[in-house]
């Protein structure tokens, strides 16, 4: 078939940049985001878009109205679309048999019943949401179980590599675009017109095809080798810290060997997003069920390393401040889990807020891009939160850094936003309880600069 229409089902930080830029490079292509969140669409469809990302509003203002739209009616979108993107969310099941560690593919499987259920043609059926191994193999079981006669499915897998904050040129200028089906003449042919959809901007050479099973464990292992790098340097800034190496001059100097280069070896108060612990538990769950343990505890240091490096920060924050912080004002600058976003899943900020809130702190917060109703949500969360609201009465939510700092005793930067680094810290430092304190989780700032004001500072993986 030619690919004239297509939809994808979800409309969240991978289905909607995904598609736009689809729709940007591919004007002939009638391309539909639909979503059965009424509010979200309507975002959609709004001047403010559902998220954050650089470029993403002028892709969406190009094309939305002429081959780009976004839409509540799903059988409408599903009985049109010659191509079905599955984007949904794969959430870590918090009950049940994996609870913790396995991927809860409710929606995944939702949205191939929805498919079974109102296709009348045939379709290419595309998993674009990170599942778990032989996920589509599940997809195909429901689809064919419940086929129409005369309608056929092809399931490809064709993993989403996007980093939140470079989405957008991670999507127009991608490494790699990895398409996985199967070894089948029809299953060749669907991974062709895939193919040719992606051509209309990647070079070929860029275009990796494979089988199903691979393209979808390669997205895991892309990932969890990814947060294993950013573990490995955080592991390292500990014994900096211990020996009095600086962790920037040691990830420099393993930087430029070419065997390793110098990406993702910045230390930090730990990682964060909607992919990396999630990916990395599914991993683990997966190599135990296969009856992989050793492999599965080498995957699960990953995690322990990421969480021993935010206890470590939010360590050094009370013994700092005299080991108590009950009743003095934090202020924490940055609340999403990386800049140029505003997701904060897995920010280590909310991990941050939530020691120094059970210690007595009244927590002060500004992050440029993080809604204030997303933050009350991750710090008074019932599965996070006994008392939310006794909670939301110590937590007090600013518009500038300058009045969230003001008569705080300390400030904790939890995000790297570029900003910070500008900021005006003698007039800050004029406005706070002294003695005054920094603790740099995110390495940014110009630590000598703030100590010659008067600050006491702390960062990662350096003794100052």
């Amino acid at each position: 078939m030619t690919i004239k229409n297509i939809c994808c089902l979800g409309a969240g930080y991978v289905g909607g940049p995904t598609c736009s830029v689809i729709a940007l490079r591919c004007p002939e292509i009638k391309v539909t985001v639909a979503d059965l969140s009424k509010e979200r669409i309507a975002q959609w469809n709004s001047d403010k878009l559902p998220i954050y990302e650089p470029g993403l509003d002028d892709v969406v203002k190009t094309c939305r109205g002429k081959n780009l739209f976004f839409s509540n009616d799903i059988e409408e979108s599903i009985l049109e679309a010659d191509l079905i993107f599955i984007s949904v969310n794969t959430p870590t099941k918090i009950m049940g048999n994996g609870k913790g560690r396995a991927a809860d593919l409710k929606y995944v499987e939702g949205a191939a019943r929805m498919i079974a259920n109102i296709a009348k043609s045939n379709k290419i059926v595309v998993e674009k949401s990170t599942v778990p191994v032989r996920a589509a193999e599940s997809i195909a079981n429901i689809l064919k179980a419940n086929q129409k006669p005369g309608v056929t499915y092809q399931i490809l897998s064709n993993p989403e590599f996007l980093a939140e904050g470079t989405a957008i040129n991670d999507l127009l200028n991608a490494d790699r675009v990895l398409i996985g089906g199967e070894d089948t003449e029809l299953g060749r042919a669907a991974i062709e017109e895939l193919c040719t959809i992606y051509q209309h901007w990647v070079p070929r050479k860029n275009i990796v095809t494979m089988n199903t099973w691979s393209s979808e464990l390669s997205k895991l292992a892309a990932n969890a080798m990814l947060a294993q790098r950013i573990s490995s340097i955080n592991s390292l800034s500990a014994v900096c810290e211990a020996t009095g190496a600086d962790v920037s001059e040691v990830a420099r100097a393993v930087g430029l060997d070419s065997r390793i280069g110098s990406k993702f070896l910045q230390a930090s108060v730990g990682f964060g997003g909607s992919c990396f612990q999630k990916d990395i538990l599914n991993l683990v769950y997966i190599c135990e069920c296969l009856n992989l343990p050793e492999v599965a505890a080498y995957w699960q240091q990953v995690i322990d390393m990421n969480e021993y490096q935010k206890h470590r920060f939010t360590t050094k924050i009370i013994e700092s401040c005299f080991n108590t912080l009950s009743g003095k004002n934090i202020c924490i600058l940055g609340f999403a889990f990386k800049k140029n976003t505003g997701d904060t899943r897995e920010s280590p900020a909310i991990h941050v807020a939530k020691t120094l809130l059970d210690e007595g702190a009244f927590i002060r917060i500004y992050d440029p891009k993080v809604d204030r109703e997303q933050i009350d949500e991750d710090l008074t969360n019932p599965q996070i939160c006994e008392e939310p609201e006794v909670i939301r009465k110590r937590i007090s939510i600013y518009d500038d850094a300058y009045n969230a700092s003001k008569e705080c005793h300390a400030i904790v930067l939890c995000t790297e936003w570029d900003e910070f680094i500008g900021l005006d810290y003698k007039q800050i430092y004029a406005n706070m309880m002294k003695p005054a304190y920094v603790f740099d989780g995110r390495k940014i700032l110009d630590h000598q600069a703030l100590i010659e004001i008067g600050f006491h500072v702390q960062t990662i993986g350096k003794r100052l």
